[in-house]
């Protein structure tokens, strides 16, 4: 089958996050099977404008805005009748492929409606347009089409924008449970906290929660892992004992993560939240807000939740703690990327089944 996948950035990208892990995983396992996949994104520093990679086709073109507009162009000028299928890409702003591609079905994937994360990234009055108004007319235009999604807080909330056609296919990980362990604890109880440093992910909160931790465990440690926005303003006011790692490489995450005891998570919404399923996989459960996505991730991974607050998390955090040292935690709660990758590829061959000759 040719796939044509159209997604806002790829791994190259310095800002790419699970949704683009998700996707090129999809792309890495689809071809090793034999499909031929070209994935479409905006350029990123030191990228080629064309190249392949992992036997698929990469072609990135315009900035974070211009990207959509040269989807639709590249593909009125080169993509026309070379695909079985449009895989649209919804992060925040769709390509909207449901209205200019005419040739082929689209399916559509969205990990997750951005809501009240608008107040959070915008200023008003844009957040308040972007809530109220852009996103739900940009969602409008998928009522009908077959959307795949990672949660059912995620399938709930497109729901709640009217969207009809909607399949949950979680996200996953690779790797073997039996090498967990392998890497010893550090000896002083670590917190962790892994994402962009940017407001809606709230990496004020753990350094709150940890601040307020630091009075019953004084000699905890808390470690920031990422790069982001509000990297100087946390690193100006945090207290003794967080340390700042910034964006690291997968191996050197997943040495941390390992060495850590806990998993902090305080996004405002995730789609799922693929760090609680790596942390799970090296032996490191999560303590993460009860908030959409996550809520999913951590249960699945056998993780604890409390209220979005940071003194709410700063009291579970020394109960978790006290139980990891009597029963260390279970499995992760996912699949592999390969059994993602065909679970999608099911739902795409039953979006275009309708007009596929018989």
């Amino acid at each position: 089958m040719r796939i044509l996948i159209l997604s806002w950035r790829d791994l190259r990208h310095p800002h790419a996050g699970g949704s683009e892990v998700y996707t090129q995983n999809l792309a890495r396992h689809w071809t090793a099977g034999g499909h031929q996949v070209t994935f479409f994104c905006s350029e990123a520093p030191g990228a080629a404008a064309d190249e392949t990679h992992d036997g698929y086709q990469i072609v990135r073109r315009g900035k974070r805005l211009s990207v959509y507009r040269e989807a639709r162009r590249w593909y009125r000028e080169h993509g026309r009748g070379r695909f079985d299928v449009v895989l649209d890409v919804i992060n925040t702003r769709p390509f909207l492929a449901v209205r200019w591609v005419d040739d082929a079905p689209v399916v559509a994937l969205a990990h997750q409606v951005c809501r009240e994360v608008w107040r959070y990234e915008m200023p008003l009055p844009l957040a308040l347009v972007g809530r109220y108004w852009l996103e739900p007319r940009w969602l409008a235009a998928y009522r009908d089409t077959l959307t795949i999604t990672v949660s059912e807080s995620s399938r709930e909330s497109l729901e709640d924008y009217g969207l009809t056609r909607l399949e949950v296919v979680p996200e996953g990980v690779d790797g073997d449970l039996s090498t967990r362990g392998r890497v010893a604890k550090e000896p002083v109880p670590t917190l962790i906290w892994v994402g962009r440093l940017s407001a809606n992910k709230r990496p004020g909160h753990a350094v709150e929660a940890f601040r307020l931790l630091r009075r019953r465990v004084p000699d905890a440690r808390l470690w920031m892992v990422g790069d982001g926005p509000l990297r100087a303003s946390l690193e100006r006011d945090a207290p003794d004992g967080v340390g700042f790692f910034g964006r690291v490489d997968q191996d050197t995450k997943q040495d941390l993560m390992a060495r850590a005891h806990l998993l902090v998570a305080t996004s405002v919404r995730e789609g799922w939240g693929l760090i609680v399923s790596e942390a799970a996989l090296v032996g490191t459960p999560t303590v993460a807000y009860d908030v959409a996505g996550l809520r999913d991730s951590v249960t699945a991974a056998g993780g604890w939740l409390c209220p979005p607050d940071p003194t709410a998390l700063a009291e579970r955090l020394p109960a978790a703690l006290a139980r990891l040292r009597r029963a260390p935690g279970g499995g992760t709660g996912t699949v592999s990327w390969s059994e993602v990758a065909d679970g999608v590829l099911a739902q795409l061959l039953s979006g275009i089944s309708p007009i596929l000759p018989s």
